[in-house]
C-alpha cells in the first residue's frame, strides 16, 4: 500500500470519527454550548421523576411497607411510611393508587390470597386515617404469585411479607 493511501485512510476513519461525536449531541439549537449548559443541567432540564408518578412516588415517600410472618396488623415502624405516603397523595389530588397485598409462599394459594387482601386493606386503613381520601385507593391482593424476592430464606419472606402502592 502507498503511504498516500494509509494517510487518507487514516483522516477519513478520524472524519468519520469526528462526524459522529457531533450528531450524537442531543443539542439540536446550539443552546447548550452558547450557555455552556450541557449534560449537568440548565433551564429547561428535568431532574428527578415526574411529579405524581410512581417513580416520584418511591424516590421521594416509599412505595412499600413490610409486614411480620402470618401478620396484617400495619407494625409501629411501618406507619411512617404510609403516612407519608397520606401526604403525597394530599399533594397530588389527580392521583388514584391501587394497594397491593402480597405474601411468602408458605401457606396455601387460598389462604395467602386471603392474608394479602388483609394487608392491602390495613395500609389503605392507615392512609385514609392519616388524611388520604378512600375514594382514590383500591385494593388487590396477588398472595404469594408476585414475589419481590426468589428464594425461600427468612430474609427473602421478609421481603414478600408487604403491601405495595401503585400509581394507577
Amino acid at each position: 500500500m502507498s503511504s498516500k493511501f494509509l494517510v487518507a485512510s487514516r483522516a477519513a476513519v478520524i472524519g468519520a470519527a469526528a462526524l459522529l461525536a457531533a450528531c450524537s449531541s442531543n443539542d439540536t439549537d446550539g443552546s447548550a454550548a452558547a450557555t455552556g449548559a450541557g449534560a449537568a443541567g440548565g433551564a429547561g432540564s428535568v431532574a428527578g421523576p415526574r411529579p405524581g408518578s410512581q417513580e416520584d412516588l418511591v424516590a421521594n415517600v416509599g412505595d412499600r411497607v413490610f409486614f411480620d410472618f402470618d401478620s396484617s396488623s400495619v407494625r409501629g415502624d411501618q406507619r411512617p411510611v404510609l403516612e407519608r405516603q397520606a401526604g403525597w397523595l394530599g399533594r397530588y389530588p389527580q392521583v388514584t393508587v391501587t394497594v397491593e397485598g402480597h405474601t411468602d409462599e408458605r401457606g396455601t394459594r387460598e389462604y395467602n390470597l386471603a392474608l394479602g387482601q388483609r394487608r392491602a386493606n390495613a395500609a389503605r386503613d392507615v392512609l385514609v386515617a392519616s388524611g388520604a381520601a378512600g375514594s382514590r385507593i383500591s385494593t388487590i391482593s396477588y398472595g404469594k404469585d408476585r414475589p419481590a424476592a426468589l428464594g425461600s430464606t427468612e430474609e427473602d419472606y421478609a421481603q414478600n411479607r408487604r403491601a405495595v402502592t401503585v400509581v394507577r
